[in-house]
């Protein structure tokens, strides 16, 4: 049995649970919150026997084995490696950190105390992403991927409203690339690598985020255009075009519907039976590499989260968007250099 804490008390981390007290070998042991009376009612309404309001002792506690992060994206890095210093393995809540150099402190961390790490983006686990990978060769020379997530977020609402929340707070790392973008990028970097060239455009908002935007992946033979937003609503798939077919997938976070498009032929599906719990893939496969002894997924790499941020952070730094976390990975980059 595997012991966890969650670090979060939202609407992800209800999820995360719903899909993980489904497994035999997964228990929730504490619970971490800012707050006492948040922590004790949370950890109530799901059995956790412990709860914390000091990042410290639950990372030296030894009731815990693993903790699983969904605290907003500024705060990741920071309390994973506290964690992680404390011996605990880390599944974090995509995007696993603010920047890639925290992602490298991060991976850093892990190493150093040989532990687990993973990102938690359930998406690249899921059968439908396995069905993909398989059926890829099909389509003969890939020459383009054309990546697709717009979700009109209820939380912008409250911002034309005037009321601003994480989701398009730049204080807590976020923003339309950080939030959607990533599920479109992320595959792209798991069948084709890192592009050669990035071109990124955005439209800003006047609280400092990115509301939508577009990037261009340039790669020798093919590109990768991605498209996100969370201030408009779109129901257009996402297609790998190859010179011999093409591979339909309905959504790019999360498909369920997959169609191979030979170029002459008849269409067919080639999407895979999936549980409606897709949160618990990501949860088999963390425990799974518990379990084995495993320091890194073999599909969510370290490397493959690594140049995902490196991605994003391009991106932003062409559409201007900065967070608090680039300014203090600058002044250690300066400290270093002088």
């Amino acid at each position: 049995m595997k012991r966890f804490a969650v670090i979060g008390t939202n609407w992800i981390t209800e999820a995360f649970l719903r899909a993980a007290q489904e497994e035999p070998d997964f228990k929730l042991a504490a619970v971490y919150s800012r707050t006492e009376e948040r922590a004790r009612e949370f950890a109530a309404r799901h059995g956790a026997e412990r709860c914390y309001t000091d990042l410290s002792a639950l990372a030296e506690s030894d009731a815990v084995d693993a903790v699983y992060i969904a605290s907003p994206n500024a705060f990741h890095a920071d309390q994973a490696i506290r964690c992680m210093d404390g011996g605990k393995h880390v599944l974090c809540e995509k995007p696993i950190a603010s920047n890639a150099f925290e992602l490298r402190r991060m991976i850093d961390a892990a190493r150093r105390n040989d532990v687990l790490l993973m990102e938690a983006m359930k998406s690249t686990l899921l059968p439908n992403y396995a069905a993909v990978r398989e059926h890829l060769p099909e389509l003969g020379t890939v020459r383009r991927f054309t990546a697709n997530y717009c979700q009109y977020s209820s939380r912008y609402d409250a911002y034309k409203r005037g009321t601003v929340l994480n989701a398009f707070d730049p204080a807590y790392s976020n923003g339309a690339l950080m939030d959607l973008g990533i599920y479109c990028i992320y595959p792209a970097v798991l069948l084709f690598g890192a592009p050669d060239e990035i071109k990124a455009t955005a439209v800003m908002l006047d609280s400092g985020v990115d509301g939508e935007g577009a990037l261009l992946l340039r790669y020798p033979d093919k590109d990768a255009v991605v498209t996100y937003s969370k201030i408009t609503q779109s129901v257009l798939p996402s297609e790998i075009l190859g010179e011999d077919g093409s591979i339909v997938l309905d959504a790019i976070s999360e498909p369920r519907q997959v169609e191979l498009r030979p170029r002459g032929g008849d269409a067919r599906r080639i999407d895979r039976e999936q549980e409606e719990q897709t949160m618990r893939y990501e949860v088999r496969e963390f425990l799974r590499l518990m379990g084995e002894g495993r320091r890194e997924s073999a599909i969510n790499t370290h490397q493959l989260a690594l140049t995902t941020m490196e991605i994003m952070d391009e991106a932003r730094r062409q559409i201007g968007l900065v967070y608090e976390a680039d300014r203090i990975g600058a002044r250690h980059d300066a400290d270093l250099s002088g």
